[in-house]
This record gives C-alpha cells, sequence and structure tokens, in this order.
C-alpha cells in the first residue's frame, strides 16, 4: 500500500498542474476494474461504472444526472449487484434518487450487542478449526425511492421516501466451516432467544422516511465551506413478516465544513440514530439511514462508515451516537486525459458508542450456559463469556486516507484506521472504496 501511495504521489508530480478547471459538458463515463480490499471482507474484484451528464456545462461540478453501476465480489464470499440514479433535474424542482441493490454475504459479521457488553475475541475473528464464531449469513434485497426540494428560495428543504427491505439470515456459509464445530455467536444467540426464532431466517419491511435538511455547502460531494443538517423519521409497520416488529426512529446528521486555507479543509460530523417506538428486528440493527447514500452499503457503527478501524458492525444497540473529525487537505490538482483531476489526504478521528441498549434482559440468558465454545491459548471460552456484564463506553480510532477525485465527483478513497481498544478490532483496518464517508 505504501508503494501505490509513493505512485500516486509521483504521477501528481509529473503531471503539468493547473489551477483552471476544465468545464465539463455532454455524458463523462468513469468505468473501472471494481479493484479494492477491505480487512473486514476481503479482497474486492468486478467492475463498475459512473456515468455524469453536465449537460451545457452550466451546472458544474453539479451534474444534470448520474448514473452508478456495480457488479463486484470480495475474497470471503461476498457479492455487490447495484445500480443508483441521481438527478434535480428530472422533475423540475424535485431531486429523485433512486437505488435497486443486491447483497449477498455468506460471511458477514456478527458480535453480538449493545458494545461492551459483548465479548470481541481477535485470535477467533476468522474461520478457525473449522468454525466461524463472528460469522452469519445475511443476504439483502434494497430498493429505494427518495425525493428531495426546496422550500421557496432558503437553504432549508424537504425529503421524503420509502424503502423495501429483503433480509436473509442464518448460519454461515462457506467451505471451510465443518458442521461438527461450528458454533458461532448468532448461534448463541438464536439458542438464548436474545434472537427470536421468529427473525432468525431475517424477513421483509417496507420503510417510509420524512424530514427536513439544510445546506449550504458549496459542492455536496467535495465540499470545502458550508454546513449540512438532516433530520427525519423513518419506520416499518410490520404488515409483511408480522413478527410484531413494527418501529419509529429518528435520525439527525449534523456535518461542518471549515476552510482553514487554500485546500486545507476541517470536515466534522455528529449523528444520532435512535428507536422512539416500537421493536426493530435484530437484522435490521446495523442499517445506517442517510438521505444520500454516500456508500452503497451504509451499516456501523462499525468499520468503513462509522468508527474507521473498528471491526465491521462491531457495536450494536437500540440507538447510537457517533461522530468523525478530519482535516481534508487536498495537495495537488492537476489535468489528464481532459478531465479534473485532485489527489488529497484525510487524517481523522472518529468515535462512537451505543446510547439505548438492545435485548440487554435477555443476553443474561447466557450466563446460565457454561458449554465451552472455544479455546485459546489453553483457555476456554464458554457461552456466558460472551455477555461481559460490563457497561458501554466510547469506541474511537483514528487514522488517515488517500483519496484520488475526478471532476469533484468521481473520488476513489483508501483509508487506514486503528481502534484504541484492541476490544473493538486488532491490527489495521483497511479499506479501498468511494468517496468520503460524509
Amino acid at each position: 500500500m505504501k508503494r501505490l501511495i509513493t505512485i500516486a504521489l509521483l504521477f501528481a508530480a509529473a503531471v503539468t498542474l493547473s489551477a483552471q478547471e476544465i468545464v465539463k459538458t455532454g455524458l463523462n463515463f468513469g468505468p473501472l476494474p471494481a479493484v479494492g480490499y477491505s480487512s473486514d471482507l476481503g479482497w474486492h474484484y468486478g467492475v463498475l461504472t459512473d456515468i455524469y451528464q453536465y449537460g451545457d456545462g452550466s451546472v458544474y461540478p453539479e451534474y444534470k444526472w448520474k448514473m452508478n453501476v456495480e457488479a463486484s465480489w470480495y475474497s470471503k464470499g461476498n457479492s455487490v449487484y447495484h445500480a443508483f440514479f441521481d438527478s434535480k433535474y428530472v422533475i423540475p424542482g424535485v431531486r429523485v434518487s433512486a437505488d435497486v441493490s443486491y447483497f449477498g454475504n455468506k460471511t458477514d459479521s456478527f458480535y453480538g450487542f449493545n458494545g461492551a457488553s459483548s465479548l470481541y475475541v481477535p485470535e477467533l475473528d476468522k474461520i478457525t478449526d473449522g468454525q466461524g464464531l463472528f460469522l452469519m449469513r445475511r443476504d439483502i434485497f434494497r430498493t429505494v425511492l427518495m425525493l428531495q426540494g426546496k422550500f421557496g428560495e432558503s437553504n432549508w428543504g424537504w425529503a421524503a421516501g420509502a424503502t423495501y427491505w429483503n433480509v436473509r439470515t442464518g448460519h454461515a456459509v462457506n467451505k471451510g466451516l465443518v458442521s461438527a464445530n461450528d458454533l458461532s455467536v448468532y448461534d448463541l444467540y438464536v439458542k438464548h432467544g436474545v434472537i427470536p426464532a421468529a427473525e432468525a431466517e431475517g424477513g421483509q419491511h417496507l420503510e417510509f422516511k420524512a424530514g427536513v435538511v439544510f445546506d449550504t455547502r458549496d459542492h455536496e460531494n467535495n465540499p470545502t465551506r458550508g454546513t449540512n443538517i438532516e433530520a427525519y423519521v423513518y419506520g416499518s409497520p410490520d404488515f409483511i413478516s408480522k413478527h410484531d416488529n413494527s418501529y419509529l426512529k429518528m435520525a439527525v446528521h449534523v456535518k461542518q465544513f471549515v476552510p482553514l486555507g487554500e485546500r486545507i479543509v476541517l470536515g466534522a460530523h455528529v449523528g444520532f440514530q435512535g428507536l422512539l417506538a416500537g421493536n426493530t428486528p435484530y437484522y435490521m440493527l446495523s442499517t445506517i439511514q442517510t438521505i444520500n447514500l454516500k456508500q452503497i452499503r451504509p451499516e456501523g457503527l462499525g468499520s468503513t462508515c462509522t468508527v474507521r478501524g473498528t471491526v465491521y458492525n462491531r457495536l450494536q444497540g437500540n440507538s447510537y451516537l457517533w461522530s468523525n473529525l478530519e482535516f481534508r487537505w487536498t495537495f495537488a490538482k492537476f489535468r489528464w486525459i481532459n478531465q479534473n483531476w485532485a489527489l488529497a489526504t484525510n487524517p481523522f478521528f472518529d468515535m462512537g458508542m451505543v446510547v439505548s441498549p438492545y435485548r440487554l434482559e435477555q443476553m443474561k440468558n447466557l450466563l446460565q450456559d457454561k458449554t465451552v465454545v472455544a479455546t485459546v491459548d489453553g483457555k476456554a471460552l464458554t457461552a456466558a463469556d460472551f455477555y461481559t456484564q460490563q457497561a458501554e463506553k466510547l469506541h474511537m480510532s483514528a487514522g488517515i486516507g488517500l483519496h484520488v477525485i475526478m471532476n469533484q465527483n468521481f473520488n476513489i478513497n483508501f483509508e487506514f484506521g486503528k481502534c484504541f481498544d484492541p476490544n473493538d478490532g486488532s491490527g489495521l483496518g483497511i479499506n479501498i472504496g468511494l468517496n468520503y464517508i460524509f
């Protein structure tokens, strides 16, 4: 990875720098091999393309419409099929966003509920001796329609939409797992009723969302100044799966961007997502709600989209609070192959925690089970050990990223994070993907 960063820096120095951007017009294609890496999901390979229509260039760096299509796979057995459309001009005065995605997750991560209350064992966070202790299957079909508009000429607007979810869950599927000794945290939770039998195989939900947006950013995808606030409620009446899982939640995101020089921007984000009423099924806990998708699969808390450097979806509860702070330094701008390019780095600090627990009383059922689940360095771990009885605490991480940005919209990121507490993940968290996380 160090070699990759060095090549990028030398490349930037070798190209003729230009402060003046080319105004883009018409269609602009960004076909790329989907080559990446995630320390949680493994090597990423496939194809993707971003298609931008800039029209006569009068709205550049905004676009008339954008499409993104991806078909890709991860070396740990997961797959992504995704199509996205976004435009402020198809319907005058209304922004339309639509998404259809399928995520096949044969070896999804599952570490239990309520953060510090769930034991994490780094040595067992892999397939070991035919056992995938922290693995489960979670296949997701998602289709989204979002509409947004303005209140007059002000910076305030409205947002409303609907999402259909079809989630199928179960025991992890991998040729390295041996059924005779493959016991997982998911299995323990089903056995002791932390995950009710009615939810154990997933379900379907039609989710509705409505709220307000305040936005003074100079550019949505690569802002240098301004404020963005999203506040909305969302929920689902359980009339499809009928698991008694109707729920109503609230989400608030506050983002602030402050220029500290010609090419340095301080970016800050505070997010809250919490239960107002009802009962959320366990398989919907990790979904991080946003008005505009920055990542194809926004999930957490933990890893790529929220607290970078922690393991994927480490923290799950009824309500979350988290924040991200980073300095974005655009250290090179240049033109190449008739496109506007920029290279940026972003040292960051993230933190988050569960502020309202989920099924904590049911987790106490584990304390009665002294069955040996796994052995680490000669020490036997029983089912009871996986409820630590510890109070939740603040989880923190820090790191740095490199971003290669084309026409201020298409952004390839290389981010590296390290959590402060080994109970949130060991080693260096690595992600190669798209876009800033906020």
